[in-house]
């Protein structure tokens, strides 16, 4: 009996290698490959990059010098860093949740109540103000002395409070400023997801006797899903790259109480000229960022659509 050792592939890989050199394969691999050369020297190249440098101790003004794994053994044992994370955890779990909640309900009202282009470019307005005036603006209106704020809070008979100036309340000041500005555009992206979802269900339900709560809950919040992710992973990740507020605000202090881990990198990297500590600690965000990502999209099931 004649034995089959052929070392050909077999006839799927066959099939699949076919299909990726057809004409229409090419035409594809050819509109897409302006934006592979742009993610291979704009994103792929630096990231490359800067793993390299993250195991040097290169301060820009000399060759990079390998170390190995010292800037992240110096990690590990660095306070500073610790107190970086748990200050931006701090700020990422008071911003998501509070724009989430405030978002989705600005919608539900949106979409119950009116549906005016006035109220729905108030709403956005904030969103299309640089981070760098909102944050100046809301530090003008916290002052303690002289700030509108301080003087409402002052008729209203509560006392003046210090807002930016307090390790107590300047992390929660600063989420709540960015709450403030992207929370209109997190209400339009719920909005035009409640828009795709077909009103028929909502006529069916109504006839079954379904309460306006209900319809909510069963309907509208499943079938916003899609939504609810790009929303969550897209706000985590901002989030955790909160910069330029606490650049114009507090710059890190008082007391390291707003020292987030971007500011703590950019201290590094260009005050202190430790770029390979900094890259480091780049890649330890990176990482971060990728593994909660990967969770967030595992367990909220964003491949799958309730329409089906």
């Amino acid at each position: 009996m004649a034995l089959t050792t052929s070392a050909e592939p077999p006839r799927r890989e066959r099939s699949a290698l076919k299909r990726a050199f057809t004409k229409e394969a090419l035409t594809a691999w050819l509109f897409i490959l302006p934006s592979f050369v742009g993610f291979f020297f704009f994103y792929a190249l630096p990231a490359f990059r800067g793993l390299m440098i993250s195991f040097t101790d290169w301060n820009l003004l000399r060759d990079p010098n390998p170390v190995g794994l010292a800037n992240y053994e110096r990690m590990l044992a660095d306070p500073l860093f610790w107190n970086a994370l748990r200050v931006t955890g701090l700020y990422v779990l008071a911003n998501i949740p509070i724009q989430t909640v405030l978002g989705l309900l600005l919608a539900v009202l949106m979409s119950r109540l009116t549906t005016s282009m006035f109220v729905r470019g108030t709403l956005i307005l904030p969103y299309l103000m640089s981070n760098v005036i909102v944050a100046l603006m809301w530090l003008w209106l916290l002052d303690p002395l002289l700030g509108f704020g301080n003087a409402l809070l002052q008729m209203l008979g509560f006392s003046r409070q210090p807002f930016f100036g307090s390790p107590d309340q300047a992390i929660w000041t600063i989420a709540a400023v960015n709450i403030w500005r992207h929370m209109g555009f997190t209400a339009l992206l719920f909005y035009a997801g409640m828009q795709g979802i077909p009103g028929s269900l909502y006529e069916a339900a109504r006839i079954d006797g379904a309460s306006e709560n209900r319809m909510f809950w069963n309907i509208t919040l499943p079938l916003l899903r899609p939504v609810t992710v790009f929303v969550l992973v897209t706000s985590l990740i901002g989030s955790f790259q909160i910069f330029d507020t606490v650049a114009v605000t507090t710059q890190g202090g008082p007391v390291n109480a707003t020292r987030v881990l971007v500011w703590y990198i950019y201290e590094n990297a260009f005050q202190f000229s430790n770029m390979g500590y900094a890259t480091a600690l780049s890649m330890t965000l990176f990482a971060i960022l990728i593994v909660i990502t990967l969770l967030q999209l595992r367990f909220l099931r964003s491949d799958q659509s309730d329409l089906a």
